[in-house]
């Protein structure tokens, strides 16, 4: 097992690590989705719940890539952390993506098939919001808050990083948002959220893989 994983797994889940600002956290979570839901903004909601979920089940097979490889997730957090929820995602990193949704999908222009330099606006904000988190993600791999073993997914090779860390995220909430029917939006986020809640739920207390 390598050091940064050692050191994650050292941490993970243990309860003496809270502090009081994931309060101040949650309230914000909170507040972002309570004024897009006053307004019956569902859509944008939707989508901001369907990038979250994605990032869930990043985190679950990053996490199970630990429990069978013994040697290292494909991305660790063992930086200071007030909980560390599985080895790759602390309760820092899984606000900011409850509200990244929301926030990305805000920059969508009203009729989607308008297109900025050529290309539809979705796929604009889409490559640009990706590559704006893999640019984040390499200032803190940079300062040790988050770690890479791999040499396939490490700075000299970010497009894994970019296609499977980001832009499907993207991806999936900007289809969500535009999908005509509240129906079919819930159908899609319910599904994600149903997979990843059963996916919890087995491995975390029933095999105790991740």
């Amino acid at each position: 097992m390598t050091e940064s994983a050692s050191q994650a797994m050292a941490i993970l889940r243990d309860g003496s690590q809270f502090q009081w600002y994931v309060v101040v956290l949650l309230a914000f979570v909170f507040y972002v989705y309570t004024v897009e839901v006053e307004k019956r903004n569902w859509s944008l909601v939707l989508a901001g719940l369907a990038f979250w979920g994605m990032d869930w089940f990043n985190e679950i097979w990053n996490g199970l890539v630990m429990h069978f490889t013994g040697y290292a997730p494909v991305w660790g957090a063992p930086g200071k952390t007030a909980y560390l929820i599985l080895i790759g995602l602390n309760i820092e990193i899984m606000f900011m993506f409850a509200v990244s949704g929301i926030i990305w999908t805000k920059m969508l222009l009203p009729d989607k098939k308008t297109r900025i330099l050529g290309l539809p606006n979705r796929w604009v904000v889409a490559i640009a919001g990706s590559a704006f988190c893999v640019f984040v993600e390499y200032l803190l791999n940079g300062v040790g808050a988050l770690t890479w073993d791999y040499s396939w997914w490490s700075r000299s090779a970010p497009w894994l990083i970019f296609l499977i860390g980001y832009l499907t995220f993207f991806v999936v909430a900007f289809w969500v948002h535009d999908v005509k029917t509240l129906k079919a939006k819930l159908i899609t986020v319910g599904t994600i959220w149903a997979v990843v809640i059963a996916s919890l739920i087995l491995f975390i207390p029933v095999l105790h893989w991740i």
